[in-house]
């Protein structure tokens, strides 16, 4: 087996993992308010938030997905024939070599978030070969010499390439934060570039979190953003 399937082995074993909060689906989505849901009275849609180190998927016509971006990178991912989608979040760009060895790997790395999506949808009957990815996020939002953001987009365009998967769409880069709106059913997805105030909110909130990361690594899910950027409105 070469190094390259043996890695992606190894991912498929990690992403295979039990999350603490499993990925929603046709039949476990709640149909009104609950942790981290809502029914968003503009889209006309039971809405599902989706944070730092998570993923949700769904085959439901009335399910929106919906997340708020600094340099996280987010994938939507449709299956056109199943009519099955699913979106993740991750703020860093590919596992460490060190991690592959261990059973603590955590879905904010984006090679672990993007199999475990697709695992995700292959569970509920997507084919590989019909996946279409769109692309949001990567921003360089904070001022350092470390373009996390840069480093996620490229990690994910390399991704889609190397996996061989079509690229449906992207918005990457740039120095806003964005809102990024998904209706898996459909693959349909809207971009909101965010308001002053709460970028600057969004930006603060990233500092934070990166400076808790390097004091001391995470592991598992981490709420990055405060729900309330990413609300109905």
């Amino acid at each position: 087996m070469t190094g390259r399937l043996q890695r992606r082995a190894a991912l498929a074993a990690i992403a295979g993992q039990t999350l603490p909060q499993p990925a929603a689906t046709e039949t476990s989505l709640p149909r009104r308010l609950g942790s981290g849901r809502y029914y968003n009275a503009e889209f006309k849609a039971d809405t599902v938030k989706v944070f730092l180190g998570q993923h949700e998927v769904s085959d439901r016509p009335d399910v929106m997905m919906a997340t708020t971006l600094g340099s996280c990178v987010a994938a939507c991912v449709h299956d056109p024939v199943r009519g099955v989608g699913g979106m993740n979040h991750f703020l860093l760009p590919d596992l460490p070599e060190t991690e592959l060895r261990g059973d603590g790997a955590a879905a904010r790395y984006g090679s672990v978030a993007m199999e475990r999506l697709i695992n995700a949808l292959l569970a509920l009957g997507a084919e590989r070969r019909r996946l279409q990815v769109k692309l949001f996020g990567g921003a360089r939002v904070i001022e350092s010499s470390y373009d996390i953001g840069g480093l996620n987009s490229r990690f994910a365009l390399e991704y889609v390439r190397t996996e061989g998967l079509t690229l449906a769409g992207h918005d990457l880069g740039g120095a806003s934060p964005r809102r990024i709106h998904y209706f898996p059913h459909s693959g349909r997805a809207m971009r909101r570039m965010l308001r002053p105030e709460a970028a600057t909110e969004t930006m603060t909130q990233e500092r934070r979190f990166m400076s808790d990361l390097r004091r001391q690594p995470v592991d598992g899910d981490v709420e990055l953003f405060d729900p309330g950027l990413s609300g109905g409105n």
